[in-house]
């Protein structure tokens, strides 16, 4: 099953921006879950500490677009490092803010400037295998691959940050994910060779047109998943509290990612003859029916398990959202076209967090794993509506 992500991999320098990828992405799985660790710590409320995480991915959804659109037109080089510096300085200084007791403002403002400026390295990295690969079918794995990958960092991000700010200090779990960010970034960036033309160099002509049609649709479906998720990571951590055993969340939440990891690597390594618009919507439909039994769980191992096999139905789903777009959408315009699918989640992420955070505080965290559910159901009605566009000759 392996051998179709040999070849993609064996690819000159695919290893290489791949596996700097993968560092770079850890702060999308930590960042979050490490700001309600910290601010939840400080202030004793999960509603406050749902909120100052939102303000985060909004500020992240608010520019993504923007970052995809800087990254086609002047480079990966450029735009880059740039953004992961400005991110790394944002994060400390809302770091600071609250272990300090600096007012209130300050730490949202922090908040947004880190979220704003953190670049768009998982479109990054897909661009990129879009740009070496000609053959859909490995495409299709690479995609797979980088699902996969994101998997690993949602398995690996929860469990660190969570010990870091249990064990250690609540801002270990954050510095960690600033340092990874950083260091992951500059060396992704510093891979000229397998880079995409900048927009400029590219052939003279007008810009390509965004077919709207085709990436609307799947902009909503992010949109409603993402405040699955979202909901989901607050009400998690709220749950293993109420259980006396607030460092189980991040095991949890890897649980859950590592249903999605081995779907993924699964989905990657299979000849499908349905197509990817199918996928989206059985997938969408099956996330929402896995958040059903969470609600009715007292039972730490019990609620591992569920999740565990809710998260078979994550990356499928995100990988036909994804393919839809690398087939619909201009090769010049393919950053901007997945940083909308990204901005779909992040933006959807930061009302599912809040709503749930505040749940949690009036009625408990089973009652808060309804707000997941909600998404869901949002997220499988909406996938009724996308639509595969015919590929990009």
């Amino acid at each position: 099953m392996l051998d179709s992500y040999r070849r993609v991999l064996a690819r000159p320098g695919a290893f290489r921006f791949s596996s700097a990828g993968l560092v770079a992405r850890l702060p999308i799985s930590m960042v979050g879950l490490g700001i309600v660790l910290l601010v939840e710590e400080r202030t004793g409320s999960y509603g406050l500490a749902g909120t100052v995480s939102a303000v985060f991915v909004l500020a992240e959804a608010a520019c993504a677009v923007l970052h995809g659109r800087w990254v086609d037109h002047f480079g990966q080089s450029r735009v880059l490092p740039i953004a992961i510096s400005v991110f790394g300085a944002g994060l400390a200084l809302m770091m600071l803010a609250v272990e300090q007791d600096w007012p209130q403002v300050l730490t949202y403002v922090f908040a947004a400037v880190s979220g704003a400026a953190l670049p768009q390295v998982g479109a990054s990295v897909r661009t990129r295998w879009s740009h070496l690969l000609d053959d859909a079918g490995e495409k299709q794995t690479a995609f797979a691959l980088e699902a996969v990958l994101d998997e690993v960092v949602f398995v690996v991000g929860p469990v660190l940050v969570t010990l870091l700010a249990t064990s250690w200090h609540p801002v270990a779990g954050l510095t960690f994910a600033l340092v990874t960010g950083v260091l992951g970034t500059f060396a992704f960036a510093a891979q000229r060779s397998t880079e995409p033309p900048a927009g400029r160099t590219a052939a003279a002509g007008p810009r390509a047109p965004m077919p709207w049609r085709l990436v609307l649709p799947l902009a909503l479906v992010c949109l409603t998943l993402g405040a699955l998720f979202g909901a989901a990571e607050v009400t998690t951590v709220a749950f293993a509290e109420e259980q006396g055993k607030r460092w189980v969340a991040g095991w949890l939440l890897a649980a859950w990612s590592f249903g999605s990891l081995v779907a993924g690597l699964v989905t990657g390594a299979i000849a499908w003859r349905s197509g990817p618009d199918a996928r989206l919507r059985w997938g969408s439909a099956a996330m929402a029916l896995a958040m059903v039994p969470l609600m009715f769980i007292s039972s730490v191992p019990l609620m591992a398990v569920v999740l565990l096999v809710g998260g078979l139905a994550i990356a499928p789903t995100m990988i036909g959202a994804m393919t839809m777009v690398e087939q619909g959408v201009p090769s010049s315009r393919l950053t901007e076209g997945m940083a909308i699918l990204h901005t779909g989640i992040v933006a959807g992420v930061a009302p599912g967090a809040s709503i749930a955070g505040f749940v949690v505080d009036h009625s408990g965290a089973s009652a808060a794993y309804a707000v997941a559910l909600a998404g869901g159901v949002l997220g499988a009605l909406a996938a009724q509506t996308a639509r595969q566009a015919p590929p990009i000759p």
